[in-house]
């Protein structure tokens, strides 16, 4: 079956009537961002999993995609990007340049591409990489551009937001310093026993903001690349 066809069948479970039970959840959990609603309903989750898993796309979990990674829970997902967009409302795409830790399958990925100018999405495990452009090609997304590596060779770019899908113990100097002045990023931090999601905003050239979301649970951010 093509991949258009997939998309427009509309049937089962792709049904606007399953997708939209998942934005209820979302919005019974808090998130209020219209534009995260409506772009977490029409984004084919299913299509970033393996088939055997695709019937549970729209429920609300974490599920595998391999290499002992996840695809992110879709609250989460809303959770991370309504945190970096939140500032301005108004805006169809409010993001100049989004910097993304860890693309996984490509779902916060896709997601990043339609509130972002420009997507660079950095990824440790190659075969991931390779599935997830894949998949975001012949979703005709354009504006990302993917790179294999661990995160720890970031250059000198400056982003007005970072996602990071991966937990380090602490929230690596690094990241901050490819912040914008008013730029924010959103991760994980701590061990396997404990994470917080946490949001950091640069207002000077040294001086930042940081404010401890809730608790969740992420791969942790390892180095070294997988080809």
């Amino acid at each position: 079956m093509s991949l258009d066809k997939q998309l427009v069948q509309g049937q089962g479970m792709t049904s606007l009537r399953t997708r939209q039970r998942l934005i209820e959840r979302l919005t019974e959990k808090g998130i209020a961002d219209v534009r995260i609603l409506e772009a977490m309903r029409d984004t084919p989750r299913h299509l970033f999993l393996d088939e055997a898993l695709s019937t549970r796309a729209y429920e609300d979990l974490a599920l595998p995609i391999g290499y002992q990674q996840t695809i992110s829970q879709p609250y989460i997902v809303a959770r991370m990007t309504e945190a970096l967009v939140s500032d301005d409302r108004l805006t169809e795409k409010p993001l100049e340049k989004t910097l993304e830790i860890g693309t996984g399958c490509g779902y916060q990925t896709y997601l990043l591409s339609l509130f972002s100018k420009k997507v660079t999405t950095i990824e440790r495990i190659e075969a991931l990489k390779d599935k997830a452009q894949k998949t975001l090609k012949e979703l005709k997304i354009n504006n990302i551009t993917f790179k294999v590596d661990d995160g720890s060779n970031l250059g000198d770019d400056q982003y007005d937001a970072i996602l990071s899908a991966a937990a380090p113990l602490e929230i690596p100097q690094s990241l901050k310093d490819r912040l914008t002045i008013g730029g924010k990023l959103i991760i994980p931090v701590g061990d396997g026993n404990r994470q917080v999601l946490t949001l950091v905003k640069r207002t000077s050239k040294s001086t930042y903001i940081e404010e401890k979301l809730e608790d969740v649970l992420f791969v942790p951010l390892l180095k070294g690349v997988v080809s």
